[in-house]
């Protein structure tokens, strides 16, 4: 901690508090320090992982067939956890840190408790990466859900569960900040502060469900208990299976609110509303779920339609309210600041060329067109049925947590850069590249993976998939001009992952010092600074009300095809 604080180390005054000349608010040595440990983690993590992105994804793209199939699941399994989970979540402890001590103005309290928590989750993912690598039969290494009762090595689930509890610690000065700031006072949280508070319940109740289903599983494996249920053990993990994606959507949310602040000069349009959306999260969120449990026996027929209907619209709306408020704040601030005019002069007008800004708002746009709606389309349990096990599912939860959630956290980790390690991009053209090749180019892989899911069928998790099926005359052989395309942008999207990897080491270590005073262009549009001016009630949103409009009919044309797929898959006989 205090190499890091030294090395990118910023002055204090004898408090150990500075004023951040961008945002406005008084930052504590304690949570700066802190923010940058979780954050450079989760770069590594990220950096891990991308190495076997490349191995992963020239294996399926059969043209290059990189890996021999007995090998595939162990670089699946590194890849899975490393970028879905480790990446993830070592951001969203700092993401807390952010929202909380930060934007509260507080010292990070029990700071021994927060060096711990890193210590063991540090412990627990290395533990995972070696159970996974070291499964001495390669095609037997765990994938991302572990079930049982297939073999799995206890040191995987035990790893697992020293992760989650180390996650657990992280996030307990998080939660003293909000006891302490509302303790005996009638005291709103900030917006920002809120996402970030109920982002930690939802995740509590995924780790109290990662925990329960690995230590299930573990008593198994070391002979504590005689046999597990797999129907059980498959309801405990989705707890925190699909908790975790939760997890990254809420911290991604509450990342959109404060970079469109700070960088874009939004404001809110109405803090009941987007409140409101928050806390309907806590009630509906996690029932979408029930989509990995759809032919489960274990699951009745009522349960389930009752979870991808009507208690899964719950979700979607609350989606659907962030969808409008964030665009709307934009809009908002920038028309009360008369920077734009016309219907889309708001938008035209705004800092494209600021890598904070760009990362953020194809954040905003490529998980609203491609994960948002993928989701309530796949959500439907006829549809599902058609998209489950083959690659559209793998699309649509890579344009959620990669085009969606890893594209704001880049943009976040590009902020704290310049405002936390006081360091100047090593070159705004190279960090620009990140968000327009990253999200064009993977945009294009997540359409190529629903595709051939959706049209042809195209399984996940396999090694090879463009074969002849023994004993039938079925063949994926059409799929093979996807893959071509597949491949191409994937590697391109994986160059773009490298890239970011690359600007930020080398701004970190070669950026130019950042001082108080010189950074007047660093983040022009906004701050946590309050605005005068005329009340946002009186500016006209015609803008996001049209691009609302572009949203909705892309949504219906969307499921209406996907609903016309499942009529010809599904004839009824006469």
């Amino acid at each position: 901690m205090s190499a890091i604080a030294s090395l990118f180390g910023n002055d204090y005054d004898a408090d150990g508090f500075r004023t951040c000349s961008v945002t406005g608010l008084d930052v504590h040595r304690s949570v700066e320090n802190h923010v940058k440990l979780y954050g450079l983690t989760a770069v590594i993590a990220l950096a891990f992982g991308g190495i076997f992105a490349f191995t992963v994804a020239m294996t399926r793209w059969e043209f290059i067939g990189l890996l021999d199939p007995s090998q595939f699941y162990t670089h699946l399994s590194a890849h899975a956890w490393n970028l879905l989970i480790f990446w993830m979540v070592f951001m969203e402890i700092a993401i807390l840190y952010v929202g909380g001590p930060m934007v509260l103005g507080k010292r990070l309290p029990i700071r021994r408790v927060a060096t711990a928590g890193w210590v063991v989750m540090a412990l627990g993912a290395i533990g995972v990466n070696a159970a996974i690598w070291l499964t001495e039969t390669p095609n037997e290494a765990p994938l991302l859900t572990a079930y049982v009762p297939l073999p799995v090595s206890p040191w995987f689930y035990g790893a697992a569960i020293v992760f989650l509890l180390g996650a657990t610690i992280a996030a307990l000065p998080f939660f003293v900040t909000i006891w302490n700031a509302t303790r005996g006072k009638r005291r709103t949280l900030p917006l920002v502060a809120f996402g970030a508070f109920i982002t930690s319940i939802i995740a509590v109740e995924a780790i109290l469900g990662g925990i329960a289903a690995f230590a299930y599983a573990f008593a198994w494996r070391v002979d504590l208990i005689a046999s597990v249920d797999p129907g059980i053990y498959r309801q405990l993990y989705w707890i925190v299976g699909h908790g975790t994606q939760q997890i990254n959507l809420l911290a991604m949310i509450t990342v959109w609110y404060f970079l469109t602040h700070v960088v874009g000069g939004a404001v809110v349009v109405s803090e009941k509303v987007s409140r409101t959306a928050f806390v309907m999260y806590l009630f509906f969120i996690n029932l979408g779920a029930a989509h990995h449990l759809l032919v489960d026996p274990g699951v009745s027929a009522g349960w389930r339609i009752w979870n991808t209907s009507y208690a899964f619209y719950g979700a979607a709306f609350a989606s659907m309210i962030h969808a409008f408020a964030i665009p709307a704040g934009i809009e908002a601030g920038r028309r009360r600041r008369g920077q734009g005019s016309g219907l889309f002069g708001w938008l035209t007008s705004a800092p494209w060329k600021n890598p904070v800004f760009a990362s953020t708002v194809f954040s905003i746009i490529l998980f609203g067109f491609l994960g948002g709606i993928t989701g309530v389309v796949m959500g439907q349990i006829q549809v599902n049925m058609t998209w489950h096990n083959t690659f559209a599912a793998v699309g649509h939860f890579h344009a959620t947590v990669v085009l969606g959630t890893t594209l704001a956290f880049m943009g976040l980790v590009f902020f704290v850069i310049q405002t936390m390690f006081r360091r100047d991009l090593i070159s705004n053209t190279l960090a620009l590249l990140v968000p327009y090749g990253y999200a064009g180019a993977m945009s294009i892989v997540t359409l190529m993976m629903m595709y051939a899911g959706i049209l042809y069928g195209v399984p996940r998790r396999t090694a090879e998939v463009v074969r002849n099926i023994p004993g039938s005359e079925f063949s994926f052989s059409a799929a093979i001009p996807i893959f071509m395309v597949f491949g191409v942008f994937a590697l391109l999207a994986i160059l773009g992952g490298a890239l970011f990897i690359v600007v930020s080491v080398a701004s970190l270590l070669f950026g130019d010092r950042i001082e108080d005073g010189d950074d007047a262009g660093l983040l022009p549009e906004g701050g946590l600074h309050a605005d005068g001016g005329e009340s946002i009630h009186a500016i006209e949103l015609r803008g996001t009300f049209t691009l609302c409009l572009v949203f909705l009919a892309t949504f219906v044309a969307i499921y209406v095809l996907n609903w016309y797929l499942v009529t010809q898959l599904w004839g009824i006989g006469a």
